[in-house]
């Protein structure tokens, strides 16, 4: 083939962009053809959980954009904002103009816990609320925050990110580049205590040392843990033996439970061995959370004790983990929230390969691991993808020239947002935050990003 390998990757977040680095790493692209890579995004700018899944306190991950800018920079790599998969473009579409197609859309729903109650007025989901104070566009813009004691389902750490966002003020905040809308809500937040609760033990929790730690950095906060929850089985003992994570998150909750209580204006309580089991409602709306006590059973599960506690909280927020929504044209497993895949190429319900159609990062394996771990489902997939061209699996599009996407795009009008407009979005956050003493300050509205973007 005397032109360049032609590559789609929908979904501009750390797994598409570490396909596209991948993918100019490859022997086609260092040694053959060539590569040429458009990354699509549904929204006017890139980077998706990095930008609109962390929470604003967490600068240190936020860095991981210095690594995917150098990415994206690369001359075989073009960035198309503001479209959405399915109804801007279809796969049909795609194929006509790509050699191959890549799936990388992440999950941005909230998995949903069956029990009584969840649906009362004042349960939330937990990615919901993240999108609220990671300013995404397609959330409304002000969020309840009434409720003075609170309860998080879930022990891992976007459970922590609630709850710290919960328990900060908004002026501790205020330093981040949280917008007006999000900033003016926390600092009417009447939350002052935040209660977490998970059915299994210190050993069993899901969070990570260092997210554990940071809830001791703010001076408003006092994290609290009763010591009766201190707990642990044989195979908790082997857990914390085998692994250095594990151990390092037992000994900070036992610290956190030794300590005396403090004078904070505002308490996080961890609590274990707590399952959630019915949210308890007044007129409609959420007043206390009912769980049964557990204890180990010996292997690191659980089991109930029949007995019974009741927490008076106004507002429960699920932290259960996310969910991939389904894809047109595409077979998806509801249960895993996952497009069925074998090492990253899509499989129909017989089993066989779709042509040309591959997926990476949480769409292929699930909403689990830390962003980095979506490396390596990138370089497996990437791998299968040049397997299959090098082997001449891969069908000729019809139209192979390198601005087919743009005069598709410009035939139907459509909007769209390139890599330069990032830059001009990103100079004009920042401009917007050094009026206030701060790195950036995020803008909201989808008809703001795209006018900033396109120099307006």
């Amino acid at each position: 083939m005397n032109r360049p390998l032609r590559v789609a990757i929908i979904g501009a977040g750390p797994a598409g962009i570490y396909a596209a680095d991948a993918l100019m790493k490859s022997d086609t692209a260092t040694c053959g053809c060539g590569v040429s890579i458009d990354l699509f995004e549904r929204m006017p700018a890139p980077f998706g959980l990095i930008r609109y899944g962390v929470a604003p306190d967490h600068p240190r991950i936020k860095g991981i954009v210095s690594a995917l800018h150098k990415v994206l920079d690369k001359p075989q790599v073009r960035l198309l904002g503001n479209i959405d998969y399915g109804s801007d473009v279809t796969l049909d579409d795609l194929h006509s103009m790509y050699d191959a197609v890549i799936f990388s859309t992440g999950a941005n729903a909230d998995r949903p816990l069956n029990i009584p109650g969840i649906d009362l007025d004042g349960s939330y989901g937990a990615a919901d609320f993240v999108s609220w104070y990671d300013g995404h566009p397609d959330v409304p813009r002000e969020w309840p925050l009434d409720a003075e004691s609170v309860a998080v389902l879930g022990v891992g750490n976007v459970a922590l990110d609630v709850a710290r966002v919960l328990a900060k003020t908004g002026d501790e905040l205020l330093r981040t580049e949280i917008p007006a809308n999000v900033y003016d809500g926390l600092k009417a937040n009447k939350a002052t205590d935040v209660h977490v609760f998970g059915r299994r033990g210190p050993a069993q929790a899901k969070f990570t040392p260092l997210e554990l730690k940071e809830l001791n950095h703010s001076p408003n906060i006092e994290v609290i843990v009763d010591p009766e929850d201190i707990d642990y089985d044989e195979a908790s003992a082997v857990a914390r033996r085998n692994s250095k994570i594990v151990d390092q998150v037992a000994n900070i909750i036992q610290d956190y439970a030794l300590r005396d209580p403090g004078e904070s204006l505002n308490r996080i309580h961890l609590h274990f061995f707590e399952n959630p089991v019915e949210v308890l409602g007044e007129d409609g709306r959420v007043a206390g959370l009912r769980t049964e006590r557990t204890e180990l059973d010996g292997t690191g599960n659980v089991r109930g004790t029949g007995r019974f506690n009741e927490w008076p909280v106004q507002a429960v927020y699920r932290a259960v983990g996310y969910l991939s929504q389904n894809i047109a044209k595409l077979p998806f497993d509801e249960q895993a929230g996952t497009i069925p895949n074998e090492a990253g190429r899509v499989t129909g319900d017989d089993g066989a390969h779709f042509t040309a159609t591959y997926v990476t990062g949480w769409i292929k394996r699930g909403p689990v691991g830390l962003i980095g771990s979506t490396k390596g489902d990138a370089n497996e997939t990437v791998a299968c993808l040049i397997e299959d061209f090098d082997a001449g699996r891969l069908p000729q599009p019809e139209n192979t020239g390198e601005d087919a996407i743009i005069e598709f795009l410009d035939a139907k009008g459509h909007p769209y947002t390139t890599w330069d407009g990032w830059y001009k979005l990103d100079a004009y956050e920042r401009g917007l935050g050094e009026d206030e003493g701060r790195e950036r300050v995020k803008v909201v509205e989808r008809e703001d990003m795209l006018r900033a973007s396109h120099g307006a």
